[in-house]
């Protein structure tokens, strides 16, 4: 309201200022030519408060709404202004702190991930050692049974054949032939002291 009253009594200095400047000329002229009457000053003085109404009644009326409208739009834009940058200050805060715990929360979740998975790497690890270790004493236990058992048959290999030997010089010696259920007899009891023998 203070500042409506200064700019009307600003325009009004400025209106008056002319139509007063106006009527000092018109003095300084009477002055010069000829004496004013009273009544010439009264007209004049008159004159300029009835334009003085009237464009104080224009610009009341018809200016000074239009100019006050127009500022009061102009502040109320620049607090919608002020507002909308300020909701978008927090919503920006807001979103960067979103950001923030989101980008946390990735981390410890790869964090636990890499943890996840070096427990993995080692209990599988410890798994295949565990059956590695299982299957290279099969092995040994396999490969100590293929031994044992081709170490048997070339024993029962060499009898046999050191049996078929002695037969055959047994049977030259004597001059006569042994059957067969001699020389499985004479193998078997060779197998017995062999064993025996080892044992």
């Amino acid at each position: 309201m203070q500042s409506r009253v200064r700019s009307i009594a600003l325009t009004l200095s400025t209106i008056l200022g002319p139509a007063l400047a106006l009527a000092a000329d018109d003095a300084h002229a009477d002055k010069q030519g000829a004496i004013a009457t009273v009544s010439q000053g009264v007209a004049s003085a008159i004159t300029a408060l009835i334009v003085f109404a009237v464009v104080f009644a224009v610009l009341a009326t018809k200016v000074w709404p239009t100019i006050t409208k127009g500022l009061d739009e102009r502040a109320r834009k620049i607090t919608e202004e002020i507002e909308a940058a300020e909701n978008a200050r927090k919503q920006a805060k807001d979103a960067l702190e979103q950001y923030q715990q989101s980008l946390n929360q990735a981390r410890a979740e790869a964090q636990k991930m890499i943890e996840q998975a070096r427990a993995q790497q080692v209990a599988l690890a410890a798994e295949l050692k565990a059956k590695a270790d299982v299957e290279l004493g099969q092995m040994r236990e396999r490969a100590m049974r293929d031994i044992e058992a081709a170490k048997r048959a070339a024993i029962t290999e060499m009898y046999t054949q050191q049996s078929n030997l002695a037969t055959a010089v047994a049977s030259k010696i004597l001059r006569r032939e042994l059957n067969a259920g001699d020389q499985d007899a004479l193998v078997q009891e060779s197998l017995r002291e062999l064993t025996t023998s080892h044992n």
